[in-house]
């Protein structure tokens, strides 16, 4: 697995030190020279490509496979991703800079608004888009509503991935394509199994192709530019989708404490926030038995991750009503657009 630096996630780079305030996630574009030589006399070509559609299209699936390796929490449940996660690829002379979105939904609280407002604002940042579809099913009406609606003032090139190609039966495809054809005529169209990999190879050749021409805008070996605590907070979370059902998994947020890396095994403490106390109850379980599983599966993905011994310290605590609390949403890390109210 590739090692992480303070940075960001570095293919093959060796550990370094953490600062205590790498958690926030960094959604500022580098200046155009940040990275390369712009007096040299190859051409290159990089730029940001948002991965956008409905719950469950499978985009962080995707993204995995684009980058090869995993960054973004996948689950079954559907609306797991819920902060933008960037992923990048540097093959010859072209970057590709991923944003993986939240799902296109219809927003029914504050956090939901705040995922919601970071898909389109990955549009607006978009030199590229990627609208991934479930092509499993049909199109329906909610579908189409919220995919025009966001890409009403896109006029970036357009791809469209039919994704599940290994699942969707030749009608869905068909009539996918039918749609795309009539309402987004300049899309290309591409049919691809993000789970296997059929088909991605020749999309990421596309979009390379309309990639704007300009320097890279990040070391070639980096892999990801979002903080190693981002990433190590998510696959707790991811645990927690795994190991828990009904609203328990939509009620959780993870954030990281501390983190010690001049240990060994290296000190993480994980704060797992809940919407109300007997939510805490549930993720202890009887006799602790259920933090401590959550715990065992969270530290063997961490310490893949990581390439080190992890000693995992998990606290669960109450925080009422987070996901409708502008405040508290602002303190783990969201964006919530002006607006909105905390009664929305």
């Amino acid at each position: 697995m590739a090692s992480p630096s303070a940075r960001g996630v570095r293919s093959g780079a060796r550990t370094q030190d953490v600062p205590p305030n790498a958690y926030a996630i960094d959604l500022t574009i580098p200046e155009p020279d940040a990275v390369g030589d712009p007096t040299s006399d190859v051409t290159t070509r990089a730029g940001y490509v948002a991965l956008v559609g409905r719950p469950n299209a499978g985009k962080s699936t995707l993204l995995n496979q684009l980058v090869g390796e995993h960054l973004s929490i996948v689950t079954p449940k559907a609306q797991t991703t819920w902060q933008r996660v960037t992923g990048l690829v540097t093959i010859e002379r072209d970057q590709l800079i991923f944003l993986d979105t939240p799902g296109l939904l219809e927003a029914r609280d504050l956090l939901q608004r705040a995922m919601l407002g970071a898909a389109l604002r990955a549009l607006e940042e978009a030199d590229v888009v990627l609208l991934v579809i479930d092509a499993t099913r049909p199109p329906s009406s909610a579908d189409a509503e919220r995919i025009l609606s966001a890409l009403e003032t896109v006029r970036v090139p357009l791809h469209v991935a039919l994704n599940k190609i290994d699942e969707a039966p030749e009608t869905a495809l068909e009539q996918w394509e039918t749609w795309v054809r009539e309402q987004l005529s300049a899309a290309r169209i591409h049919r691809i199994s993000a789970l296997d990999g059929g088909g991605v190879e020749g999309l990421q050749n596309a979009l390379r192709e309309d990639l704007p021409p300009g320097p890279f805008l990040y070391p070639e070996d980096d892999i990801a530019s979002d903080p190693v605590r981002f990433f190590v907070a998510e696959l707790v979370r991811e645990t927690i989708f795994e190991q828990f059902h009904q609203e328990i998994p939509y009620s959780v947020f993870c954030q990281v404490e501390a983190f010690r890396e001049a240990q060994d095994p290296v000190y993480i403490q994980v704060v797992v926030y809940v919407e109300r106390k007997s939510q805490k109850g549930m993720l202890i379980g009887k006799k602790g038995a259920a933090i401590r599983a959550l715990g065992e599966a969270s530290r063997a993905k961490i310490e893949h991750f990581l390439g080190r011994s992890v000693y995992l310290d998990l606290w669960v605590k109450p925080l009422r009503a987070w996901r409708k609390n502008r405040a508290y949403l602002g303190q783990l890390g969201f964006r919530v657009p002006e607006d909105d109210s905390e009664n929305h």
